[in-house]
């Protein structure tokens, strides 16, 4: 059986995402690996979930993928981004979970990433410093909840539209209909943008919700949904299930669900900017598929830092764990100056980048992995850029999605996330 678009690089077609499965099967890394025959069984139900995003995005009936598609909106948001850099030297981001991961995963991709702060863990103490800092008055603070009912950031808005010094929100995004944040925002007289109802916060990274901030740090909007769509039209227009990366990657991580009932899913991103990309793969994967006993724990283990700590774990514990090694080279310029290092006794340094390096740990801890029976998919991109973390999104979309399809659950809904949130606010009203 071939697997087109799935070994080897990427065709002219595709996106230029790599995708490698071939060291995840059992005939290249043994009783480790994922039994070929088991993948197999898999495909023709991937093929089936294939079918039915086609027709929700030749209905329009799926919004996550009507935003990869659509363009219409992307000026409007270009200017109130402009405004916002005209208006201020930072922009403070209050939300939690969907309404700030997506966001944050893009932001990376910019050179200004740090005008952005994501204020997106009830943390008190930060919020203080920002409030009691200087240049107070060249800082926006954009409100993000899709119910409007979120109690972390309604929480950080109170105190921030309480406090003493005069603040700049520069707008509220959430759903339309009756709420506390639509009621704070009336109250204030803030501008509110409407977060699309029919759109789940883990899957709002190319709505205004992700692209908007982004933005602001200077991201290019157009390019992250141009990613987005080209892997979307390779997956769904592809001949079949095993020609559809995102339906191999889910036939994959299902095959390990069923392999290994305890199996965690390992992602292990190797260059620049990657780690907030991972924060929000962990939630994507983790709230869509974690439900009626079904589901595998994402695990984040940045390299090279994680080779240092998780990777004795995952080499010599006990197994049953899929790896991805994400790739992305890094651009910077800098070469280690081979007479210093030969000086020192690092003459293998010399001449080399950074990036270098990481780029030949990933390739070493791909090699120990392998070599140790550990199932490993390769995913590589060109650049970590907009355009290219806006395919990788776009890719874990659809491998969620076709996963949760293959598992029989919901991908779009968290019906333990809501009963949490119910019980802390129970717990505060019986305090008061």
């Amino acid at each position: 059986m071939t697997r087109r678009g799935c070994e080897g690089p990427p065709s002219a077609v595709a996106p230029a995402i790599y995708q490698d499965i071939s060291t995840c099967l059992a005939d290249a890394v043994g009783a480790g690996g994922i039994a070929r025959d088991a993948l197999d069984r898999l495909l023709p139900e991937a093929g089936r979930a294939l079918a039915g995003l086609r027709r929700a995005r030749a209905a329009g009936t799926q919004p996550f993928l009507a935003y990869a598609d659509g363009r219409d909106n992307l000026a409007a948001l270009a200017a109130l981004a402009g405004e916002w850099r005209r208006r201020f030297r930072r922009l403070v981001v209050l939300g939690t979970g969907g309404a700030t991961l997506g966001g944050q995963a893009l932001a990376a991709t910019s050179a200004e990433g740090e005008r952005l702060l994501f204020l997106d863990n009830g943390d008190g103490d930060r919020l203080d410093r920002v409030l009691s800092g200087p240049d107070l008055e060249r800082t926006g603070f954009l409100v993000i909840s899709k119910s409007g009912a979120t109690a972390e950031t309604l929480a950080q808005a109170l105190l921030v539209l309480g406090d003493t010094k005069p603040v700049n929100v520069a707008a509220v995004i959430t759903q339309p209909g009756e709420s506390p944040l639509r009621r704070l925002a009336a109250r204030f007289g803030l501008a509110v943008l409407d977060h699309d109802p029919a759109l789940g916060g883990r899957f709002s990274a190319f709505s205004l919700v992700g692209l908007l901030p982004a933005m602001f740090a200077g991201v290019d909007g157009k390019a992250a949904r141009d990613g987005a769509q080209a892997v979307l039209s390779a997956a769904l227009e592809a001949p079949a299930p095993e020609d559809s990366a995102p339906a191999m990657g889910a036939a994959l991580a299902v095959a390990a669900m069923h392999a290994w009932p305890a199996a965690s899913m390992v992602l292990m991103p190797y260059g620049p900017g990657l780690i907030p990309f991972g924060f929000w793969y962990r939630q994507l994967w983790a709230e869509s598929l974690g439900k009626d006993g079904h589901g595998s724990t994402p695990i984040l283990a940045p390299g090279p830092v994680d080779q240092h700590s998780q990777l004795q774990l995952f080499l010599d514990g006990p197994g049953g764990n899929l790896f991805t090694i994400l790739e992305a080279p890094e651009t910077a310029p800098r070469n280690v100056d081979p007479a210093l290092a030969e000086a020192i006794g690092a003459g293998y340094l010399g001449g080399h980048r950074l990036g270098d390096l990481i780029a030949a740990q990933a390739r070493a801890t791909a090699t120990m992995l392998t070599d140790a029976g550990r199932p490993v998919r390769r995913l590589g991109v060109p650049a970590a850029d907009a355009r290219a973390i806006g395919a990788l999104m776009m890719h874990f979309m659809l491998e969620t999605v076709v996963a949760a399809h293959l598992l029989g659950v919901d991908p779009f809904d968290q019906p333990a996330v809501e009963r949490g949130k119910e019980l802390a606010r129970r717990d505060l009203e019986a305090e008061a």
